[in-house]
Formats: C-alpha cells, structure tokens, sequence
C-alpha cells in the first residue's frame, strides 16, 4: 500500500465562539478521531467532535 491508496475517512472538527468550523485533522479510524478531539477539548468554549469525511455529524 503506498501513500496515495490510506484513506483518512474521520476528522475532527473545532468550532469557534463566531461558529466558524476548522477541520484539525484526519484520522483512519474513529477511534483515534475521538481520542484527540477528547484531548483538545476543555473548559473553553471551543467545541471538537468527530465527523466522518462527506459526511455531516454521526458516525455514518
């Protein structure tokens, strides 16, 4: 398998106080996805969650 064939399907979402949306990073698996989101999330008002990539929040 080389680079061009991995597919990253998961990727986690912030959302800032204005509710602009910026993608921080792709992920292969929702797990991972979750573990990072998890990690940046804290008692700030920014908000991280997990999207599969096409489509719009679930776990599809």
């Amino acid at each position: 398998m080389n680079d061009s064939t991995i597919t990253l399907p998961w990727h986690v979402v912030r959302q800032d106080d204005n509710g602009n949306r910026y993608s921080v990073g792709r992920y292969a698996t929702r797990a991972e996805a979750q573990k990072i989101a998890d990690s940046l999330g804290g008692p700030d008002t920014r908000l991280y969650w997990v999207e599969r990539v096409g489509r719009s929040g679930g776990d599809g």
